[in-house]
């Protein structure tokens, strides 16, 4: 089945093979007339990338790359960024790649008219007011990864290098104007990559469905994503090749990261302090603490977690997806705990006092308090 769709939910989204042929048209669409390519190091010099930037230079548009992008994006990949852009004079970012790129990306299209830190921008109260709206550049999202969503998102996700804690920076128009999702970028995605991608996906759709608070649309899309990991990931795992699978799982991602201003829980707090200070990937940590998050959380969603079971056609309730999630992560070979991943539980009272500080952690449907989130890491190992 070849999935060719317009969406503007909640920008516009071009979903379907081949169309990242469209990339210059969507720049052009924001007025854009000379964009700064923003990827990470390991894009920098694939195939794909090369396209996209073919693609821009064919159109008139210029042929400028800045990949100087860490794995967990810090305020040092940031400012240089900003400098690219403005010693370019460029009026546009193109954000392709994973979340890192992605997140950095849109970040040094914010950064780029503002005159206050990064830092002053967290997504705490109404801070994003603090900024310059009309110094913020246009903005055309082309994922190459199917996982954080961060395409559909209207934040970015920044690593303070000194205090290796992660910040969320907030704005509205960190939200992209036009998005190209082409399955075809993401064929060549290593199956780690894929595995971890597709598991922050489905951590995103399972903790807004948990969040306690009151969002019934978020309510829905989550739901729909979880089965569309369920069904879909397997088959991207197995067959990197598989179209069909692949746009299906970039639906998931963009859905995932729709659901999710519903609230996030557990699942991240843990996770953003554990990639924070030993930069592991973040799907594949999500993936690693979830079976402690739910047994965590059971007293709270056990009813709900037994509705979507009956959504996702799995049998048994609550015990039926924790144990559906512990065989999809044996399929997909995730490791089985925090050690298996390569951390010790040395750092674990720090680990604790930066999940609880964590945004995500006031989403979780059960109250984290130190005692309780420092007992929950142990779990993890």
């Amino acid at each position: 089945m070849n999935i060719v769709a317009n969406w503007s939910y909640p920008t516009p989204i071009k979903m379907g093979r081949g169309r990242i042929k469209e990339l210059a048209d969507a720049c052009k669409t924001l007025g854009m007339k000379k964009p700064l390519l923003v990827t990470d190091r390991g894009l920098a010099t694939m195939a794909i990338t090369g396209h996209a930037l073919d693609i821009l230079e064919e159109a008139g548009l210029g042929r400028a790359l800045f990949s100087d992008v860490d794995p967990n994006p810090n305020e040092i990949n940031l400012e240089a960024g900003v400098k690219a852009f403005k010693d370019g004079g460029h009026d546009g970012v193109v954000a392709f790649g994973g979340g890192s790129g992605l997140d950095l990306g849109k970040a040094v299209a914010f950064m780029a008219g503002q005159t206050r830190p990064v830092w002053d921008f967290e997504d705490i109260g109404d801070w994003w007011t603090r900024a310059n709206s009309d110094g913020i550049a246009p903005i055309v999202a082309v994922p190459t990864t199917a996982g954080t969503g961060s395409e559909v998102g209207r934040a970015s996700v920044i690593t303070n290098s000194k205090t290796h804690v992660k910040k969320i920076i907030f704005h509205p128009k960190f939200l992209p104007g036009v998005v190209i999702c082409d399955p075809e970028l993401t064929v060549g995605m290593p199956k780690a990559i894929t595995v971890g991608t597709g598991m922050d996906a489905f951590a995103h759709c399972l903790e807004a469905y948990s969040s306690p608070f009151f969002h019934p649309m978020s309510q829905g899309i989550a739901l729909e994503g979880m089965r569309l990991v369920k069904e879909f990931l397997p088959r991207a795992h197995r067959d990197g090749t598989d179209i069909e699978a692949r746009s299906n799982m970039m639906a998931a991602a963009a859905m995932g990261a729709v659901a999710f201003q519903k609230g996030l829980g557990a699942i991240h707090s843990l996770s953003h302090p554990i990639g924070a200070v030993y930069n592991t990937h973040h799907g594949m940590t999500n993936a690693v603490v979830m079976p402690a998050v739910l047994r965590f959380n059971r007293p709270a969603i056990e009813e709900k977690i037994a509705r979507a079971a009956a959504y996702l056609g799995i049998e048994g309730g609550f015990d039926g997806v924790y144990n559906y999630v512990l065989e999809l992560r044996h399929e997909l070979g995730v490791p089985e705990n925090l050690t298996a991943l390569g951390i010790k539980p040395d750092r674990v009272d720090e680990l604790a006092a930066e999940a609880i500080k964590d945004p995500s952690c006031g989403g979780n449907p059960v109250p984290m308090t130190i005692e309780n989130t420092k007992a929950l890491f142990l779990e993890c190992f």
